[in-house]
Formats: structure tokens, sequence, C-alpha cells
């Protein structure tokens, strides 16, 4: 008996010591458990159909002055989840691409730096191998040059120009004014619009706080006073701001943002016509810019309203305010948020409490002013933007 439990003893030792060799074996060798796959990433809370937009301007920027530039410019857009590029192609009486209308009118086809090249075409070739959509933005729209009493456009076209009660020349934050009420002056700028939507694959045009507008102290040059007494019998106002004088002013640049559309969606009409005006009704009273009837109408595919703001409280009074008047929403409404003016960018917390605004407002995208200031912020708008709601 005592042998017998001697041999199941050893028995026990034994099949211990093969059991914790085996798992010894099991931890060491080929039959290792597979790793726990990594958590999926997190989904962006946006909609993936709205605008996120940024424009590209001359100013400020020497984004457009290479081909490696432009495309650096569209890489970091991608990274920073940029669907839309609002890049510009007229400013301070010149083109960033080859303008025969420019050509003809001044006798210079493109900005002179950029000589040689075309711009608009490099950024359209790379922002669609990146599937990112482009807008051409026409903006100095009706304001001619800068510091330049009129530059070259109002040398060659006289008639051209806006006038101010007495005939001076009419200047506003030191943009000199194109009258936007002439047919000609009209002509010049569909003639533009139609120029790119003809010879380039853009997938939208657009104008800005000056176009369609002018200054409500503009309007008193020969032809605009002539067919307003014609139309109503006496002279226009000498108070540049009265009710009527800035309404019979507003709807004649209604008229033509009316026909601009027209005219251009008869080239193409998938393209997008989108405007970015002064938010109303600073925008009337100061530049004849009646936005609300251009949605309410159907003239836009989308609006923009320059919502620029320094601080969480004005900005939100700002939406709430252009939110009021908006009433048609077939159109979107996709605020412009500042991001970057000379040496200010918007910090990080701001542009979360910006971006929280919009989204609380109802609206689902907005478009950035402007693209150097993303180059301060990519952590921001590569780890964070996507997930504010």
């Amino acid at each position: 008996m005592v042998a017998v439990k001697k041999i199941v003893f050893a028995v026990s030792i034994m099949l211990c010591f093969v059991t914790v060799a085996c798992k010894k074996d099991s931890n060491s060798g080929g039959t290792t458990n597979p790793p726990p796959p990594p958590p999926p990433p997190p989904t962006p809370v946006w909609d993936s159909n709205a605008l996120r937009g940024v424009w590209v301007t001359t100013t400020a920027s020497t984004t457009l002055d290479s081909r490696n530039n432009i495309k650096t410019m569209v890489t970091t857009c991608k990274a920073a989840n940029i669907n839309n590029i609002f890049v510009v192609v007229y400013n301070n009486q010149r083109t960033m691409y080859p303008s025969t209308v420019m050509q003809n009118l001044i006798g210079v086809n493109i900005l002179e730096r950029f000589a040689g090249r075309d711009p608009l075409q490099e950024c359209i070739e790379e922002a669609h191998a990146q599937r990112i959509k482009v807008h051409a933005w026409f903006e100095y729209g009706f304001a001619s040059s800068y510091s330049a009493n009129g530059g070259a456009i109002v040398a060659a076209k006289p008639a051209w120009a806006a006038r101010v009660s007495g005939g001076a020349l009419c200047v506003k934050n030191s943009f000199d004014w194109l009258n936007g009420l002439h047919p000609e002056v009209q002509q010049f700028m569909i003639d533009l619009f139609k120029e790119v939507t003809t010879k380039y694959n853009v997938d939208g045009v657009q104008g800005d706080d000056r176009l369609p507008a002018m200054p409500t102290t503009g309007g008193y040059d020969a032809y605009t006073t002539n067919l307003y007494q014609t139309e109503n019998g006496v002279p226009p106002p000498t108070n540049s701001a009265d009710g009527g004088w800035v309404t019979w002013r507003a709807k004649k640049l209604n008229s033509f943002l009316k026909r601009l559309r027209t005219e251009v969606k008869a080239i193409k009409p998938a393209i997008q016509f989108t405007m970015s005006p002064s938010p109303y009704p600073w925008g009337v009273q100061e530049y004849l810019q009646d936005w609300p009837t251009w949605v309410d109408s159907g003239w836009v595919d989308a609006i923009i309203p320059q919502c620029y703001r320094y601080d969480i409280s004005a900005y939100n009074g700002t939406i709430a305010q252009q939110k009021s008047y908006y009433k048609n929403n077939a159109v979107p409404f996709y605020p412009g948020v500042l991001l970057k003016s000379g040496t200010y960018t918007a910090d990080n917390s701001f542009l979360t409490q910006m971006i929280q605004a919009n989204r609380t407002a109802g609206f689902k995208g907005e478009c950035f002013f402007f693209y150097e200031g993303i180059k301060d912020r990519t952590t921001w708008f590569s780890g964070i933007y996507p997930f504010t709601k």
C-alpha cells in the first residue's frame, strides 16, 4: 500500500512538471495569441457633404508664386480637412491667369510676377488630384485698385469710375471703386466670369464683399444721376444714406447679380455660383449688398457671409443676426470665419468656439479667411476640427 502511494505521488509530480513545461513553451513559442485589434479611428462628426473651405489670395502670401508652393498648399489643405479652395483670380487690376479681357482693356494679361505661368490651372490640377474642389474668387469685384487713384482701369476708362457727391473718385478704406451700376463696368465683370468659366475646369465662381457692391457714397457720376432722374423725375438725394436712394441702387446691383448668374450658368449649368458678402444689414447700408434677396430669389448656390469677429460674444451675435435674415433653406448658408489677418491668428480655443456656434445654429460648414492661418493651426485642423460639434 505504501508502494502504491509512492507511485501515485511520483506520477502526480511528473504531470505537474509536464503541465508547467507546456505552459512555458506556449508562452515562448509559436502558438502565441494575436494582439487585440487597434480601436477604429474616431469618426468625424461633420456632414461629409458640407463645405469646408478656405480662401487663397496673393496678399501677404507667396502660395501662388510657384507650382511647388501650390502643391504644398493643396497637401496642407487636404491634411486640414478642407474640401473647397477659393483661389483668387482677380484683384487690384490684375488676373492670376492669362486673360484676354484684361489684355484688351489695359494691355496686361496677368499679374506680372506670374508671367509665363497659369497659377489658376496649376491649382485646379493639384487640387483635383487630391479630390478638392476649386472656386475662382474675384476678390476685388467692382473695386478697381488700392490707393492708386483707380489705377490702369480708370485711366483707360474714366467714365467707369464711381463718383461721390462733388465728383471725386469714390474711395473707401483705401479701395478705389468702379461704378457697378454702369453697363460697361457690368459687362467687363461678366466677361471676366465667362472667360474663367469657359477656359477652366473650375467647380465654382465667387464674388465677395466687393461684388456686387459699391460704397453708398458712390453713384454721383453722370451716368447714374441721369438714370435716376429719368426713372424718378428728380435728381438723386444729396444724402447718400437716404433710404430710397440706397434701395434704388441696391436693386440695380441685385439685377446685375441675377444676370451674371444667368450668363455663367448658360455656359456651365452645374458650376457653383456663390457669394461671400458683408453681414446684413450693415452690408446694404455701407455697400449696397442685399444678400437676403439673393438667397430668397435663389440667385446663388450658397451664401457665405463674412462673420469676421475677434471674440465669441461678438461672433455669436453676428451669427444670430445673420441667421435671422436667412429664410430659404434650399440655399446653403456657411459662415465666413476669420482665421488670420495681419499678425492676428485665431487661437485653438476660439476656433473651437466658433465652430460650435456654427453647429448650434444649424450651419454644417464654414469657410476660413485665409489659407496662411492654416499653417499656424495644423494641429487644430487635423485633430480637433473634425470632431467639434
